[in-house]
């Protein structure tokens, strides 16, 4: 009989949300290597602080604990929100896998089942992230709507219990993590990426271990999907070139124009289609929606780290030449 095999230990913030999705990549490593994975839970900063995400600077407040495990051998791996990581990889990382993305959308979860459009006038609407406020109030203004974005903090039962108990008429989630805790079905509209434009990396995850261990690394990149990896490498290098941290108010999706629309409509029709074209958009705009600056480029799909890469910085270089760099207040370094 051969000797059972050392489980992997995966490191992972304690929310629900990051052990359901943790828990989703724990399974499928542990399908491809045979090995059992378990779970080890780590306390990070933004998960123990009740400031803003704004006010800690939001870059890597739920990623450092994480790292630190890694480094010390506490953990063989670990899972993050692709969107939470900040943009400059440690050289003692590898980012290993960045797994099939979920719906980059965001939703609203609101009072009586309303869709965004039929909330009342002076509807207090509630997200603790500035690029959303800068949309939604960008939209609300161009659209005749009267709306009140109220910032706020806490996990999905939180927020949600804010609309529950009548303080807010609404809150912003995204809708991965909604899909990934089974509640999808409490969203009751999706805002379209015309309207809202995700975070750089929203809906996508991202699974690092140690640069040094070839073998795990090796193992890993069966999770990998080339196409989400250079979609979230294009965001990521734009939010880098506007030197904006991931609390900064910048959306940013990388997709592919002719599937978009099917696919948000959930027409499976648009899946196995080969698409040559990748498009880039870009906005960072002032909270209150006054002052917004958006962008779209279109090119060939990107096939290596280096042209997506490209692609990200010379749209920032676009978005910084019409006064990208003034609507984003302090700027991260």
């Amino acid at each position: 009989m051969s000797e059972p095999r050392e489980p992997l230990r995966l490191g992972t913030r304690r929310s629900k949300l990051a052990m359901a999705q943790s828990g989703q990549v724990a399974e499928a490593v542990s399908r491809m290597t045979g090995r059992p994975v378990e779970l080890v839970e780590i306390t990070t900063y933004g998960d123990t602080s009740r400031e803003h995400l704004a006010q800690i600077g939001g870059t890597g407040v739920f990623v450092t604990a994480l790292r630190y495990a890694l480094l010390r051998g506490e953990v063989d791996f670990a899972v993050h929100s692709l969107k939470d990581l900040p943009t400059a990889q440690p050289e003692e990382l590898a980012l290993a896998a960045v797994p099939v993305r979920e719906d980059p959308r965001d939703v609203i979860v609101a009072r009586d089942a309303l869709k965004f459009t039929d909330l009342p006038r002076g509807a207090r609407i509630g997200t603790g992230s500035p690029r959303r406020m800068a949309q939604l109030n960008a939209y609300a203004r161009s659209h005749g709507l009267d709306i009140e974005t109220v910032p706020i903090r806490g996990n999905v039962d939180t927020r949600i219990d804010y609309v529950r108990d009548g303080r807010l008429d609404a809150v912003v989630l995204a809708a991965a993590g909604l899909s990934r805790i089974g509640r999808m079905d409490e969203a009751t509209d999706f805002l379209s990426v015309d309207m809202v434009l995700p975070a750089p990396g929203q809906g996508a995850l991202a699974i690092e271990c140690v640069a040094d261990d070839a073998d795990l690394i090796a193992a890993l990149a069966g999770l990998d999907d080339p196409f989400t990896r250079v979609a979230v490498t294009a965001e990521r290098s734009l939010l880098a070139a506007l030197e904006a941290g991931c609390s900064a108010p910048v959306g940013a999706l990388a997709d592919l124009p002719p599937l978009s629309a099917p696919l948000e409509r959930g027409d499976p029709q648009a899946d196995g289609q080969i698409v040559k074209e990748m498009r880039l958009r870009g906005v960072v705009g002032t909270p209150d929606g006054q002052s917004l600056v958006q962008l779209s480029t279109t090119g060939p799909v990107p096939e290596t780290h280096d042209q997506a890469m490209t692609l990200g910085r010379e749209l920032a270089a676009e978005m910084l030449a019409q006064g990208a760099a003034g609507l984003m207040g302090e700027r991260a370094h």
